[in-house]
């Protein structure tokens, strides 16, 4: 979650620059996002090309373990709902 919230932090500090300085940016928001959503897929096309060159094949569970992680970072954990958020002794806290 850090680096999201650091992700965030520095753009803001980009956007107040700009700002200042009385800069648009370089292009229209959704424009930038789907070129960074490009750009992510293709950092994962070449990997999953070479796979399939060495004529192993591309499943779900190969992308998942291979490319997934490095497409979406490490994703913040959540807690686990089935955890008993009992105290000690059986007390229910609050």
């Amino acid at each position: 979650m850090r680096i999201y919230l650091l992700s965030l932090g520095a753009g803001l500090l980009v956007g107040i620059v700009y700002s200042l300085l009385g800069v648009r940016s370089p292009a229209p928001p959704i424009v930038a996002l789907i070129g960074l959503l490009g750009i992510l897929i293709g950092e994962q096309a070449m990997p999953m090309v070479r796979h399939m060159l060495r004529g192993a094949p591309v499943t779900v569970g190969w992308f998942v373990e291979h490319r997934l992680p490095h497409l979406f970072g490490e994703l913040p954990k959540g807690t686990d709902a089935r955890v008993d958020r009992r105290e000690p002794g059986g007390r229910s806290p609050g």
